[in-house]
């Protein structure tokens, strides 16, 4: 699976790691819909840095179609809200 961290570019993730993406976007999910600013900020950049450890980044050239678009790590918890839905950030695996 390719995916987009915004204002930063993409990686190639295996599936087999979505699983262990889906813990931290379960407590992602459950930051935001508490109001949870601090537990929100630690664990939206514990996932992000999670991705990109996880993942090989693609060149800066390369413009594949992303499966997975995240936020920049800049976005803010309101930001973060209005891209959730009942499943968080990350699909269901």
């Amino acid at each position: 699976m390719i995916v987009r961290i915004m204002g930063e570019g993409q990686v190639r993730l295996a599936d087999s790691h979505l699983a262990e993406l889906n813990r931290l976007d379960d407590e992602l999910l459950a930051e935001v819909r508490g109001g949870d600013e601090d537990g929100f900020r630690r664990t939206f950049h514990a996932l992000l840095d999670k991705v990109r450890e996880l993942g090989e980044a693609l060149p800066d050239d390369a413009l594949e179609p992303s499966g997975l678009i995240l936020p920049a790590p800049g976005a803010t918890l309101d930001e973060v809200r209005a891209l959730l839905d009942d499943d968080g950030l990350i699909p269901s695996v």
